[in-house]
């Protein structure tokens, strides 16, 4: 099957008959130009997949600068085109200066049919191949800006969150280790990507990782990669995480869950800035902005020797503090507001609002769930409500309104415990509810009940 578009600049009428004949038997189309003057108008009408061009055209010259000449304007009009040279005098010096100029190949005259259609042919798959990786290039720039479009985070008007912007904007311009701490659902995950998104790797791929999700049998597989037939599992070469997040952000959630010996593994590559694959020896070198969250105390943690002093140094160079709901209460008018316009839009319920009377219960409440629990109560009143205004009926809140003051002297470890077996208790053992209800993923509901023996 023909296919491509050659282009041939040859001042020798029999060499481009002769040509013509040869390659309109494997080429879709076959462009033939006795003269380079005509190649800049030419280029712009045809759109020629490769070019074959002669070398010398003015009569008793042969250094073939007259080919390197037409050869640096095509150049100018796109670099990625493919440019074959024709020539009828041999000169190794000559083929490597049209190379290193960016000539995809050099034929001698006269030509062997076969080979010489090797090379255009291996000319058009290359062009081929550069079209596929430009267009892959350009998916992945639009895929990039689509996940790196300015999400619209309502930021609130509380002194702890106008100064906890204002530290966010100075640190995401440095390559600088961030640790963001803070109950579940602050928006640590939120802050991590406003980071990224606002630095200077904003381009390049934020990539997160569940650390409580990972079990210690994959932790070096998932986050450093494998190569084919290193383990049972391992039917191809794979990129960790590390790997993969190789110019952009790597953000670690719920680092705290980490075990104690697979600290010692992560600081190793956080020191060395390199990974080795499971089942290879070879270390690759990665660059990456590191991001890590936890709702710990690792400073407690350290005290208890359940987390590596040195690996907290290396990740905490900047700690964030996400401060709970219930702490700036005077942002949950504003907060409250910004998710019933975004849910009422995405569930085309038009224009809503709040009565004075449903404020009064989002701001007597007092959100142990934090911003995620606010979300998710809105987004339920949008669902359901019948009518554009709000009311405190609307809105179905757990009964305590304020801390259980039986978890005052608790753990943080116990306290959650309790929390999860309360869940599967108010669910039946409903496993995605509970997952839904707490703010965490399956996998990571599956390593706390392992962890707490629920």
């Amino acid at each position: 099957m023909k296919k491509g578009n050659i282009l041939v600049v040859d001042d020798n009428k029999n060499v481009l008959t002769a040509l013509r004949m040869l390659l309109e038997r494997y080429f879709e189309t076959v462009t033939l130009l006795s003269s380079p003057n005509q190649l800049p108008a030419t280029l712009r009408n045809t759109s020629p997949d490769m070019v074959l061009l002669d070398m010398n055209f003015s009569a008793g010259i042969n250094t073939g600068n007259e080919g390197l000449y037409w050869l640096s304007e095509i150049k100018k009009f796109d670099t990625e085109l493919p440019v074959v040279l024709f020539t009828a005098y041999a000169d190794i010096d000559l083929a490597v200066k049209a190379l290193k100029q960016g000539a995809s190949d050099f034929v001698v005259k006269p030509w062997d049919n076969a080979k010489l259609i090797a090379t255009l042919q291996a000319a058009y798959s290359l062009r081929q191949s550069r079209k596929e990786v430009k267009q892959l290039h350009e998916k992945q720039d639009i895929l990039q800006a689509e996940l790196n479009k300015e999400q619209e985070i309502c930021w609130g008007d509380s002194e702890v969150m106008q100064e906890l912007h204002r530290m966010i904007q100075k640190v995401a311009k440095t390559d600088a280790n961030i640790l963001i701490t803070g109950e579940n659902g602050t928006g640590k995950e939120v802050i991590a990507r406003e980071i990224h998104r606002i630095s200077s790797r904003h381009k390049a791929v934020l990539i997160t990782v569940d650390m409580g999700a990972i079990t210690e049998s994959l932790f070096e597989s998932e986050l450093f990669g494998h190569v084919k037939g290193s383990f049972t599992d391992a039917k191809a070469d794979r990129a960790g995480k590390f790997e993969v997040a190789n110019g952009g952000t790597l953000f670690l959630d719920e680092i705290g869950n980490l075990s104690y010996p697979l600290q010692a593994k992560l600081l190793s590559v956080l020191q060395s800035r390199q990974v080795v694959r499971v089942g290879d020896n070879k270390p690759l070198p990665v660059d990456i902005r590191l991001i890590s969250a936890t709702n710990r105390n690792l400073q407690d943690s350290v005290q208890k020797e359940e987390f590596r002093e040195d690996l907290l140094y290396r990740i905490n160079t900047i700690q964030i503090e996400m401060p709970a709901l219930r702490e700036r209460k005077e942002d949950i008018p504003l907060l409250a507001k910004f998710f019933l316009k975004k849910y009422a839009g995405k569930y085309d319920k038009g224009d809503m609002a709040f009565s004075a009377n449903a404020i009064d219960k989002l701001l007597e409440y007092n959100w142990p769930g934090n911003i995620r629990e606010l979300q998710h109560t809105i987004e339920k009143a949008v669902i359901l409500s019948e009518n554009n205004l709000l009311q405190a009926s609307d809105f179905y809140l757990k009964k305590s309104n304020s801390t259980d003051p039986g978890l005052d002297n608790l753990t943080l470890d116990e306290a959650e415990k309790i929390l999860i077996q309360n869940s599967l208790k108010r669910n039946k053992d409903n496993l995605s509810a509970v997952a839904a209800e707490l703010g965490i993923t399956r996998p990571t509901l599956y390593s706390k009940m392992k962890k707490y023996n629920v």
